[in-house]
Order: structure tokens, then sequence, then C-alpha cells
């Protein structure tokens, strides 16, 4: 079997990876395609290698813009490389551009579509997530979800239940495999932030860092939540630019600091009081954990970690944050308790689901 990987954005590698290792011990083809929707220095050799996979196949280098000029661009370079190749099988991870793209070159020359992390849904149209993975998953051949409210979702919405498979979260796959070489790092990262007690903040999303009115009163919450408990700021590039001076004016221990790798972050997280974020993935990896997450943003569409695990969202309103804050800490961590089928093993069920079904 043939199967062409497509990512777009770090995130995507980290789910694809163990899908892409599973297969690998199958003995099965396989072709990655990194669209360059999103550019990362930490796209590096030693990034591939420690993921144990190689580094793509194949480069599209889109670059950013719009969303219709990204997807449009991925869409037109993608198409030739697929036609090239003629997988059996085409993966597509999450929700990003590339994501939808390339779902949608595929079902227009009769190429099979798996979609890996189907069926999550914030009913939040306003979303551009949201639309890619409306149509994504009304595209997809095989739908392999993470949580069980994926194939509620996908039921609700006319997916034939022949094409879903309940298979587990692969970025937990990846938690596990790296948290504990991650450990190793905790202690030096510790001595270099001079913490020993601290929570960690990441914000990400236009609608929380691009606006004045929504950004400034949640950057002032952080530097007087900071006074309480020494907080960790790793900022995104373009936040850091457009908001230089304001955040030099910061408490000292709210620690502004450049993004961190993945094992780093995971270092931080896994040892961290308490979480202030708006990213998906933190939602899930905090949940595994046990560790209390507080998600700046209006809805979720992995709802699991709010009625299962260690989430609370409590919108964009920044005079919110201090009673969750200190409602996160008085709770503390919880005993780690594992979501049904997050257990390290979901890209292997996806490879036996493929390969399988090859036969």
């Amino acid at each position: 079997m043939n199967v062409l990987h497509v990512v777009g954005a770090r995130p995507n590698f980290m789910k694809a990876a163990p899908v892409y290792r599973a297969l690998g011990r199958r003995g099965e083809e396989q072709v990655l395609v990194h669209t360059g929707q999103h550019y990362d220095p930490l796209m590096s050799d030693v990034f591939f290698k420690g993921l144990g996979i190689p580094e793509p196949d194949e480069s599209l280098n889109v670059g950013s813009g719009s969303h219709a000029q990204q997807t449009s661009a991925i869409m037109s370079r993608f198409e030739p490389v697929v036609i090239a190749h003629k997988p059996d099988m085409v993966l597509v991870y999450g929700d990003v551009n590339s994501t939808v793209a390339a779902a949608l070159v595929c079902a227009k020359i009769g190429i099979r579509i798996g979609h890996v992390e189907a069926g999550l849904r914030s009913f939040d149209r306003t979303m551009p997530e949201e639309i890619n993975r409306l149509v994504t998953d009304q595209l997809a051949d095989l739908l392999f979800t993470p949580s069980t409210d994926g194939n509620e979702n996908l039921a609700r919405e006319g997916v034939p239940k022949e094409k879903v498979f309940f298979v587990g979260n692969v970025m937990i796959d990846t938690l596990i495999q790296f948290l504990p070489e991650a450990e190793k790092l905790f202690a030096e990262l510790k001595r270099q932030l001079q913490v020993e007690s601290y929570g960690l903040v990441t914000l990400h999303r236009p609608s929380n860092v691009d606006d004045e009115g929504t950004f400034l009163p949640i950057l002032k919450a952080l530097d007087e939540l900071s006074g309480e408990l020494p907080l960790v700021f790793p900022v995104h590039p373009r936040t850091r630019q457009k908001w230089s001076t304001r955040l030099e004016r910061v408490n000292p221990n709210l620690r502004i600091i450049e993004p961190l790798g993945y094992l780093e972050f995971l270092a931080l997280e896994k040892n961290a009081k308490v979480l202030l974020t708006d990213s998906g993935g933190v939602q899930e990896e905090t949940t595994y954990l046990g560790i209390p997450c507080v998600t700046l943003r209006e809805n979720t569409e992995r709802p699991i970690t709010v009625t299962s695990g260690t989430n609370v969202l409590i919108g964009r309103d920044a005079g919110r944050l201090h009673q969750a804050f200190h409602a996160a800490l008085k709770e503390g961590h919880r005993h780690r308790v594992p979501l049904p089928l997050w257990d390290g093993k979901a890209a292997e069920r996806i490879a036996d689901i493929l390969t399988l079904g090859d036969k």
C-alpha cells in the first residue's frame, strides 16, 4: 500500500509521526508532503529524527497568505505531486488549510482520503478551522476519530458509520513516547527560567492576540496574576513584534520568552501548576496529564476535555481570568485518568485499519 501524508504545520507533524512509524513497521510505502503552510525554524533534521520520521519527500513552500490564497496555492502545487506519486491513500491531519486543500484535490481526481482527527466540532463557523473540518469530513473515505463525540457529530451530519473509526488520540501517542525524554530537560529549564512553582501561558489565536481591546486586558490580568505565581509565556514572534513595548513593561514574574521546541514545552507543561491557553492541543495534553487548564475561548472542538478532563472555558473576558486562575490553583493536579483509547496506541489502530483493509 502506498500512503501519502500531507502536513502543513508543526502540530500536524506531531499527529503524523506516530502513524508514519506504525505504517513503516508494517513495511508500507510512504510519502511525506509538507505544504509549507507554516514556516517553522524548528523543522530541522534534528526535529524529524527526533520524531522517528524522515524529512519530507516533497515541500510545496506555500508560505503565508489569506485563507483563499493559501488554500488555492496548496491545491495548485499539491495536485501534480499527488498525481506523480499515485498513492492508494492520502492521509490528512487536523483542521488547517492544508488539510482541506489536499482533501479537495484528492476528491476531484478520485484518490481515497483518510482524515486523522475527524469529527471534532466547535459549532462556531466563524472559525476557519471549523469550515476545514466540516468540508474535509464530508470528502473523506475513512474518518479516524479521537473521541466518541466525534462519532456522534459525524452521524448527525449523515456520514455513513462504516466510514468512521474511533481510534483514539494520536497526539497522546506522541506525548507518551516523548514524555520521558522531555522530563530530562526540566531541571535545566527550571534553572534557566529561575522558577520553582509556576504557571504556563500560550496564546496564539488572532481573536485573542491581534485586537487591542482583547489582548491588552488579558496581558494586564496575566501581569497581575504573575505577582501571585510566576507565569512563563512563550510568545509567538508576530505577537512579540506587534506588542513589544507593552510586553517590555510587564512584571518580571511574567517571564516573556521565545517559542519553545516540543520537548521543552512538554517538560514545562508536565510540571506546571496551571495552564492558561487558547490552544486545542494543550487542552488535550493537560487532560491526559491531569493539569488544570484555563482556556480563553468561547467554545472548543474538544468538549471532552471539559466534560471529562481538566479544562474550563472562560471566553475572552479578562475579568474572568482571575477567578478561573484561583479556582484552578485551589483544585490542583488531578490523578491522571486517561480517556478511552488515549493510550498511546491510536496510530497502531489506524495502521491496522489501513493495512488490513488493503489485503
